[in-house]
């Protein structure tokens, strides 16, 4: 099998590391993708798209059957109907009655984008119908995650009837029960990991409930708040409610749908692909004044795709809940008013900053403590720190399983008790642990998903925990390569990584969890000119070029003080082989491919 790009790349043959890197620069060892060069050839043929489209395709697991609309992604085909999941009808009637007879609507979001677009996306819906309602995002350290009895009983004091949580609420016991006993109805909208025994509410609509056969257990909050829009509209249209009154379309805030599906890291297929690719184009139209003021304030001059999403609108958004005021993302998402949402991506810009900072010295100090040795033979790297800021936990970890390819755990000790947060990799359930860790009495709170973990712990458990889940991940984490592993698609030359080639991937977009953005290896590439760029000389830009006298911009965001960014440097004139991204750069109105450079290897 030869791992090539048809005319735009030279064949390169597949051996057990690819192209014989074994430990690259940024310390991975490169693996080819499969891809069997038939069902590849069959799925170009099939579908009328060139070859390279059949090789992605088919390393992706894409069959033939699902390929035309993996490539064409749309709601009409891939939106379930509502109605599938558990509690939806009923949901949906007590909505549509609140609505109708004015009642007071809370809603209750989680303080991170998933949260912040769910709440936002039905404050918006809830606002179109002039229904009366209000949204509550607590604060990440003085509340905590989720309802909490306090604020529930608070806003039944004040009038509410009727609560929907949204990203949380699925493991608030004793919150919803206490809700339940001053007559509040409380609505669960969730996806995170079950247990056998739910909640007392009057609704939990989450595709990952035990006794829920949903196939869309992949959704994202936002995913599944969206279906609740759905089937509240549905039910309002049935009673005659929109017979002079303008009914909501709920396709207009696809674009709330997007960014949190690709903030919150779930695969991308399925109805997930519909959400994203049809939030895009809504997106790009400029139509939620938020979303606009925040991208201004980034600086994106650009048609929005998932790397915007992900990587310069989420972290914004996300900086109000870690560092600043937990509502601001919501806000900034359900405001209609210019001047507000503008003082508001201002303000969150500011943040960002600040979460930077913060960050970095608290990533500085994990890594300080971790041993590599140690880290690789474990199950799980944790670090644990006294006084570390809790609203960064998440993103440490995040940087601590990519660094060690191991499901990290990130734990901020303050006053005695820790709060952690953790990331996973693929194919270990790193929420299914934290819960059993809570069943277990090692914690007094936790709970997730597979991919991410939040949890509480007194910290005179914190070496029970340690225990507990380095055995419970052990035989899963048992027959993983000690070297960490980057998939590459292919080989290219320079003239290669072109607008065409950019162009002609886009077709498998959009990218994210579950299916990777495609990475391909420039060899034997020349550093024509090499020099760290940005506010701080962190990163570093590159042109590369090869025997064809061709030339590439190429970008390694942060690289400058790693073993890679300093051999590229210092290369004095050595041949390279470089691993990264073919995108699209647009500056001051032209557009040109570009390479976002991850890894390199030295051609001995």
């Amino acid at each position: 099998m030869w791992m090539a790009i048809t005319s735009l790349a030279s064949p390169v043959p597949v051996t057990d590391a690819f192209l014989g890197v074994e430990k690259s620069l940024m310390g991975r060892r490169w693996v080819a993708r499969k891809s069997d060069e038939r069902t590849a050839l069959m799925l170009a043929q099939r579908l009328g798209v060139p070859e390279v489209i059949g090789r992605v395709l088919d390393a992706r697991g894409i069959g033939l059957d699902e390929a035309e609309s993996f490539l064409n992604p749309t709601l009409k085909d891939l939106l379930p109907d509502p109605a599938h999941l558990n509690d939806m009808d009923i949901a949906a009637e007590r909505l549509a009655a609140a609505v109708m007879q004015g009642e007071q609507i809370a809603v209750f979001g989680d303080y991170d984008v998933d949260g912040a677009t769910s709440s936002a996306l039905l404050k918006r819906f809830f606002d179109e119908l002039d229904a009366n309602s209000k949204v509550i995002i607590p604060d990440r350290i003085k509340d905590g995650y989720g309802p909490n009895t306090p604020a529930l009983l608070k806003l039944r004091a004040e009038g509410a009837s009727v609560v929907v949580t949204v990203d949380c609420g699925t493991t608030s016991f004793e919150p919803l029960e206490a809700a339940m006993g001053v007559g509040l109805d409380v609505i669960v909208v969730d996806h995170h990991e079950a247990e056998p025994n739910l909640p007392k509410a009057l609704a939990v609509i989450n595709p990952n409930r035990l006794d829920d056969a949903s196939p869309h257990g992949q959704m994202a909050a936002v995913g599944v708040t969206f279906l609740l829009v759905v089937a509240v509209n549905r039910t309002l249209n049935n009673a005659g409610w929109f017979k002079e009154r303008r009914k909501p379309d709920p396709r207009d805030w696809l674009d709330l749908v997007a960014l949190g599906t690709v903030c919150d890291v779930v695969p991308l297929k399925g109805v997930n692909r519909a959400y994203v690719s049809q939030g895009l184009k809504i997106m790009a139209k400029r139509a939620n004044p938020g979303l606009v003021a925040l991208a201004d304030v980034a600086g994106i001059d650009e048609p929005p795709g998932t790397y915007h999403a992900g990587y310069i609108l989420g972290p914004r958004i996300n900086a109000g809940g870690r560092v600043g005021e937990a509502g601001l993302g919501s806000r900034l998402l359900s405001s209609n008013d210019k001047m507000e949402v503008s003082q508001i991506a201002a303000s969150l810009n500011v943040f960002n900053k600040e979460r930077q900072d913060i960050e970095a010295r608290v990533l500085q100090e994990a890594n300080e403590q971790i041993d590599d040795a140690a880290a690789q033979a474990a199950a799980i790297v944790i670090a644990v720190g006294e006084g570390w800021h809790p609203g960064v936990v998440g993103i440490v970890a995040s940087r601590l399983k990519e660094r060690f390819d191991r499901p990290s755990l990130v734990i901020a000790l303050n006053d005695g008790v820790g709060t952690g947060s953790g990331r996973s990799v693929s194919g270990v359930d790193l929420g299914g642990a934290v819960i059993a860790a809570r069943q277990a009495g090692i914690l007094t709170k936790g709970g997730g998903h597979a991919m991410a973990a939040g949890l509480s712990i007194d910290v005179d458990r914190l070496d029970d925990l340690k225990v507990f889940l380095n055995e419970r991940l052990a035989d899963v984490m048992a027959g993983r390569p000690a070297i960490p592993g980057h998939s590459i698609d292919g080989a290219l030359k320079v003239a290669g990584a072109n607008m065409v080639l950019v162009e002609t991937l886009a077709q498998v977009g959009p990218f994210g969890s579950g299916n990777p953005e495609p990475r391909f290896v420039i060899t034997n590439a020349r550093i024509a000119h090499a020099d760290p760029v940005g506010q701080d000389q962190r990163h570093l830009r590159l042109t590369l070029t090869d025997e064809t006298g061709k030339r590439l911009n190429a970008i390694a965001f942060g690289a400058v003080e790693t073993d890679m960014g300093q051999a590229l440097l210092k290369h004095g004139g050595a041949p390279f082989h470089i691993a990264g991204k073919i995108r699209i750069n647009t500056w001051q109105g032209r557009s040109s491919a570009q390479m976002l450079v991850d890894d390199a290897a030295a051609v001995w």
